[in-house]
C-alpha cells in the first residue's frame, strides 16, 4: 500500500502537527482506559527522538462546534505525561493567538496538547479556513488516527493538503495490517461476520465476497439467512423483510466462488440469561418460543477446521450472545483457536469492531492475534470497501 511515512524525513526543529485520537472514556473526570493514549506513544517518541516539536490535535466527544467544559481534553494531560515520562503542555484552544503563542514557546522535544478540535464548527465541516488556521502552527502533518480517517474533517483531510503529510506509526501499523488481510492477503482467506443485524452489513458482505474464499456468517444476522432458506428460527431475532436480499447475497457468493458457512446446528434457550437452560438443536428442531443464542458445537468445529486450512482471517462480529454465558462458548472457542494459530505463525488474523474487541478481551487473547483494530467505524467502512478520506489524503499529491 502506497502512503507517505516518516521514514527518511528530517523533523529536527520542525513543528509536527500530530492528529491523534484521544477520545478516551472518562469516569468521574479521569481517564478510565488509556489504550488510545498508549497507541500514540510510538509516534510521539519517534518525533521527539528526531528533535521535533510535537503539537497534538484531537477531538473529544461531540460538542457540535461549541465549547463544552466536560468535553475538554485537559484530563488527558496527566495520563499522557505519565506514559511519556515527561511534561505535556496544554493550551485551551487549537487555533488563535493563545495556541500560536504556546507553539512559539516550544523547544525541540516538547509535547503540547491543544484543546478539543470539535469546539470549532469548522472541524466537522472540513472548513478550509479552519484547516489553514491549524496549519499555521505546523511545518508538517502526521495523521496517527485511523479511527477518524473515515471522516472528511478539517484535521483529517483538509489539513493534509496544506502541509507535508505523513502516516504516524499507529496509522502505518493499521494500514499494513489491513492490507495484509484484504489488500494482498495470503490465501485461502476466511472471513467471519457476526452481530445482530444483517440490515447494516449488506455492503460489507458484498465487498468481502469479492475478496474471500470462505465467509462464515454468525450471530443474530445468521438467523435471517437461515429463515431465507426455509429454516424455522422460533422467537429469535430476525429481519424477515430482508430474506430476499439474504438470498441475493447467497447467490452472489455462489457466482463469485466464495463459500458461505452458515450454522449447521444451534444453541437455543427461551431467554438470554445466565440461568436459562441452553440446549443444542439441529436446524429445524427449534420450538416456537425458543431463541437462537449461539452457534452449535458442530458449527464451531467446522469453523475451527476452516481456520486450520486458511492462511488469512478477517473477523468482525461475535457468533452469539457472548456477553451472557453459556452463550459465549462459540465465540470464545473461535477466538482462542484463531489466537493460537496466529501465535504459532500459521494464520494472519486481523479483527476489529467494538463487540469483536470486547469478545477477544473476554477470551483473554486480543494480544495474540496478528492485529486487533479498535477503530470502530473506520474499520467497518474499510471492510465495506469505502474510500477513507484521511487515508486518501496521505496518498494524494500535496497541493503545494
Amino acid at each position: 500500500m502506497e502512503f507517505r511515512t516518516l521514514d527518511g524525513v528530517d523533523v529536527d526543529g520542525r513543528r509536527a502537527l500530530v492528529r491523534a485520537d484521544f477520545n478516551v472514556p472518562l469516569k468521574d473526570g479521569a481517564v478510565s482506559d488509556d489504550t488510545r493514549l498508549r497507541t500514540s506513544i510510538p509516534t510521539i517518541e519517534r518525533l521527539r527522538a528526531g528533535g521535533a516539536k510535537i503539537v497534538l490535535l484531537s477531538h473529544f466527544d461531540r460538542p457540535k462546534g461549541k465549547r463544552v467544559s466536560f468535553m475538554s481534553l485537559r484530563p488527558v494531560v496527566g495520563p499522557l505525561a505519565k506514559l511519556l515520562g515527561r511534561p505535556v503542555g496544554f493550551v485551551d484552544d487549537c487555533v488563535g493567538e493563545a495556541a500560536a503563542a504556546a507553539v512559539r514557546g516550544m523547544a525541540s522535544g516538547d509535547v503540547l496538547l491543544m484543546e478539543n478540535l470539535r469546539f470549532h464548527a469548522g472541524e466537522e465541516a472540513d472548513d478550509p479556513d479552519f484547516a489553514k488556521a491549524l496549519a499555521q502552527n505546523g511545518d508538517l502533518y502526521v495523521n496517527d488516527a485511523f479511527s477518524a480517517a473515515h471522516r472528511a474533517h478539517a484535521s483529517t483531510e483538509a489539513l493534509a493538503h496544506l502541509l507535508p503529510a505523513y502516516a504516524g506509526e499507529a496509522m502505518r501499523r493499521e494500514l499494513e495490517a489491513l492490507h495484509a488481510a484484504l489488500g494482498a492477503p495470503k490465501r485461502p482467506v476466511l472471513g467471519i461476520v457476526g452481530g445482530s443485524k444483517v440490515s447494516t452489513k449488506f455492503d460489507l458482505l458484498h465487498n468481502l465476497i469479492l475478496k474471500l474464499d470462505q465467509l462464515a456468517i454468525g450471530g443474530g444476522m445468521a438467523n435471517t439467512f437461515l429463515a431465507a432458506q426455509g429454516w424455522p428460527v422460533g422467537a429469535s431475532y430476525c429481519e424477515p423483510e430482508l430474506e430476499g436480499e439474504a438470498r441475493g447475497v447467497l447467490a452472489f457468493a455462489e457466482a463469485r466462488h466464495c463459500e458461505i458457512l452458515l450454522p449447521i446446528d444451534i444453541v437455543v434457550a427461551e431467554q438470554a440469561t445466565p440461568q436459562a437452560a441452553a440446549r443444542t438443536r439441529r436446524l429445524g428442531e427449534i420450538d416456537p418460543h425458543e431463541r437462537i443464542l449461539d452457534a452449535g458445537p458442530a458449527t464451531v468445529e467446522r469453523l475451527l477446521q476452516a481456520m486450520d486450512k486458511a492462511a488469512t482471517l478477517i473477523w468482525n462480529g461475535p457468533l452469539g450472545v457472548f456477553e451472557v454465558p453459556p452463550f459465549d462458548q462459540g465465540t470464545m472457542a473461535a477466538a482462542r483457536h484463531a489466537a493460537a494459530l496466529a501465535k504459532a505463525g500459521r494464520l494472519v488474523a486481523v479483527a476489529g469492531g467494538g463487540d469483536t474487541v470486547a469478545a477477544l478481551n473476554a477470551a483473554g487473547v486480543a494480544g495474540d492475534l496478528t492485529f486487533v483494530s479498535t477503530a470502530g467505524g473506520a474499520f467497518l467502512e474499510w471492510m465495506e470497501g469505502k474510500v477513507l478520506p484521511g487515508v486518501e489524503a496521505l496518498k494524494a499529491p500535496r497541493k503545494d
